[in-house]
């Protein structure tokens, strides 16, 4: 059961935001660490975000009967009852926003609970039973793990809590349709109106553009507004070149599989890389 209860943290989504929570931390210190500080972060982020990716759970279950990916998760499958994901789920938020608030600063914790309110009602609950948006929309609660760690050290909303808001948040659609295209007759069949299954597979080629362009300058501002140095503008300029460039030749590609799964995988080695190098490229402003 507790190999259960951890699986429906959704455990990879939270490390990979984690990472994002850890280099907007670190962004805004500056090397000069509150290690207690950076401590009660990640674990007030994490408890936040593992309760809406366990209420997630809680509200697809019947959905996720339907497809191969989700079928063995506990709530589908029934091994744990509905209403003990529930209150874990609720458990789990209020635990991490009392963290946030009482421990961080008390714009993290709006932060959180904005983060919370996004992920639970407005994408799982409405869009995306409704709506071809709700990967767009959606990525605003996944957008502010790097925002909350920022605002932990600030505790102001400034120019660089947006610029890491909005490169979390333009990065997280292509990353995501990158997956669900490959899974397309699975999102069709279990009900889910994402952009490949209403508009095509083409479509969200074309879609998935503007994103990964929009990409390059939202690294360039950081750079510009003092935040990071050198050597994370000319990886982040490669990384997301290289980015681009395949997102493009997606739309010539004759495999889609093949080329859904490398962009997959570019996309999250572009988030770790990126903010690897953010962490370590503050000191050489």
């Amino acid at each position: 059961m507790l190999k259960d209860l951890i699986e429906l943290t959704k455990p990879r989504i939270l490390r990979l935001n984690l990472i994002a929570g850890f280099g907007g931390f670190w962004v805004a210190s500056k090397w000069n660490i509150d290690w207690l500080l950076l401590v009660y972060m990640l674990i007030g982020t994490g408890l936040t975000m593992a309760s809406s990716c366990v209420i997630n759970n809680y509200w697809d279950r019947e959905l996720d009967q339907k497809m191969e990916r989700t079928r063995d998760r506990a709530t589908a499958t029934g091994r744990i009852k509905p209403i003990v994901v529930l209150w874990y789920g609720i458990g789990l938020g209020i635990s991490g926003v009392v963290v946030l608030f009482t421990l961080v600063n008390p714009l993290t914790g709006w932060l959180g609970l904005l983060g919370m309110f996004v992920y639970i009602v407005i994408y799982t609950m409405w869009l995306k039973r409704s709506s071809t948006w709700s990967t767009s929309i959606g990525g605003i609660s996944g957008a502010m793990p790097p925002v909350i760690g920022y605002c932990a050290v600030t505790n102001t909303v400034d120019a660089g809590a947006w610029i890491l808001f909005m490169l979390l948040f333009l990065w997280q659609p292509p990353h995501f349709w990158s997956l669900s295209i490959r899974r397309v007759e699975e999102y069709r069949s279990a009900g889910f109106p994402l952009l490949p299954v209403v508009k095509g597979v083409n479509r969200t080629k074309l879609q998935m553009i503007p994103y990964v362009l929009l990409l390059i300058p939202s690294g360039l501002a950081l750079y510009y507004y003092g935040h990071v140095g050198y050597v994370y503008l000319a990886i982040s300029l490669v990384a997301g070149v290289i980015w681009l460039v395949h997102t493009l030749r997606g739309l010539a590609a004759t495999d889609t599989d093949k080329w859904a799964r490398t962009n997959f995988i570019i996309s999250i080695n572009y988030l770790m890389l990126t903010f690897l190098v953010m962490v370590l490229n503050t000191v050489w402003l």
